[in-house]
């Protein structure tokens, strides 16, 4: 698929970050000077981010930016248009777009509130139009609102939900047309309350953002508002809370059909307030801060299969599927590097390392993907086949911090029909040095039944292939230990 981007500024940078990190070439075009520096800084928060978002083997894909719009769009089969919000602008540049894409190409913009009927009025195929709508940073938050407008062919908008659920989003159907669709106008309803909130000095700008993330925002990034009022309305549900807390929505507590002017005070103010709560970081540096929060809270949604977090790990499945069983790069007589990742901040002890039971969990992804590479898949864990560890011997020997850049090394020590030895060999991605070795017994079993059988083909013989060809290698350090004390003296 060719995919073209046409602004890459933090939408559309956002974009390219996530189409890269899904495996697809995009050519760029933005006339700003520093458009490339911009967006490859994205790309690389991007890159990291998904590094630590999940371990589903990916291959990434890679911008190319062009001088020219019509150089961008030629060939393109999907087209995101993420300029300024500025109709004009925006009229003008799609129906240039219109100009120069295929015929059935698929003409997308990142407009966060202009209507498409509006935008589309100066197309010449006004019908393959759609509005596709996300959000800061795209290539972390799921959520993309999809609109059509009075032209838009239902085709058109059918093959956008196709292609943004592809990305691992959750494109949300808007059913009609309205300014600012729906997740802005949620959002600019509480923007227009805070800025009351610090006009009238109740509180600072920290304080009113305190007041969400340690409180409702919790409960909105898993259940929205509709079904955290359900649960609030106890054993009786929504009913009982519309009884109980309606009346109250007469009551004069908000300004939300006001807005405060933006004096120079007022602006003063709250730049101000924003600079102290910032307390010295950049903007790079809350970014990463920002990422690294969004996966942590995607990784417990996804634990759960709820939420986002269900969309994370349908887009894994997807990604697991799809991989290859032998990577290009991997030699097969050599211990098979097969598994990399960085240390989630989320596995440091007290002690500021990565605590010991993470050690653990990266031997068993890189079972995992030893697994994948003899070709247990998807295909045949449905046939009710799989491999189960039964024994670990695990050796710490240096310490990891968080974000720091670790792979395995997996050697197979021997196997027979039901068995199968390997020795994992755990190192400093960019230092080299050795920070830990496991050693794993695995049973092949029937799942359904609870019992060891045999390694059904073809994975029998890739298993015995891996075997034969690690045959010569020399037995590596710490294979075969047990944990012993010497006898009291």
């Amino acid at each position: 698929m060719r995919i073209a981007l046409v602004g890459g500024g933090v939408i559309g940078g956002g974009w390219a970050g996530r189409l890269v990190e899904c495996g697809h070439d995009v050519v760029l075009h933005d006339p700003h000077p520093q458009a490339e520096r911009r967006v490859r800084e994205v790309l690389d928060n991007a890159e990291r981010a998904w590094a630590q978002l999940t371990l589903a083997p990916r291959r990434r894909g890679a911008v190319t930016f062009v001088a020219s719009l019509a150089d961008a769009v030629r060939d393109a089969d999907v087209v995101q248009e993420s300029v300024p919000e500025d109709e004009a602008l925006k009229r003008r540049l799609l129906s240039e777009i219109d100009a120069h894409v295929p015929p059935d190409a698929l003409v997308c913009s990142s407009t966060s509130g202009l209507l498409p009927s509006r935008l589309q009025a100066d197309m010449t195929h006004p019908e393959r139009l759609v509005v596709g709508h996300p959000f800061n940073p795209v290539y972390l938050l799921p959520l993309v609102e999809v609109v059509a407008g009075e032209r838009t062919a239902e085709g058109a908008v059918e093959s956008a939900m196709s292609f943004y659920a592809s990305l691992g989003m959750k494109p949300l159907r808007i059913r009609r047309e309205i300014d600012g669709f729906v997740a802005d106008r949620l959002l600019e309803a509480l923007w227009r309350e805070a800025l009351w909130l610090v006009h009238d000095d109740v509180a600072t700008v920290e304080e009113i953002d305190d007041a969400i993330r340690f409180g409702a925002g919790l409960r909105w990034a898993q259940m929205g508002t509709f079904l955290t009022y359900r649960i609030a309305g106890g054993a009786d549900g929504m009913r009982h809370f519309l009884e109980q807390f309606g009346p109250a929505l007469a009551w004069p507590w908000t300004k939300l059909t006001d807005v405060p002017q933006l004096t120079d005070e007022l602006i003063d103010t709250i730049v101000a307030q924003s600079d102290a709560q910032a307390d010295g970081l950049s903007i790079h540096e809350l970014e990463r801060i920002r990422d690294d929060n969004l996966v942590a809270l995607l990784h417990g949604l996804r634990t759960r299969r709820y939420a986002a977090g269900s969309v994370l790990h349908e887009h894994e499945v997807r990604l697991f599927e799809a991989a290859p069983h032998t990577p290009d790069d991997v030699d097969p007589t050599q211990p098979l590097r097969l598994h990399a990742t960085v240390v989630d901040p989320s596995w440091i002890d007290y002690n500021g390392h990565m605590t010991e039971f993470r050690y653990l969990q990266v031997f068993a992804d890189a079972t995992d993907a030893f697994l994948r590479y003899v070709g247990v898949d998807a295909e045949y864990l449905r046939q009710g086949a799989s491999a189960y560890t039964v024994e670990s011997h695990l050796r710490h020997l240096h310490e990891v911090a968080a974000l720091e850049p670790i792979d395995v090394a997996t050697q197979v020590l021997g196997a027979d029909e039901k068995r199968l030895r390997l020795f994992h060999t755990l190192t400093h991605a960019r230092s080299g040095e050795t920070l830990a070795t496991g050693e794993h017994l695995l049973l092949h079993v029937d799942t359904a039944r609870g019992r060891v059988t045999p390694w059904l083909d073809p994975v029998a013989g890739h298993v015995a292939a891996a075997v034969q060809a690690h045959a010569g290698l020399p037995g590596p350090v710490g294979a075969g230990r047990a944990i012993a004390l010497s006898p009291p003296a």
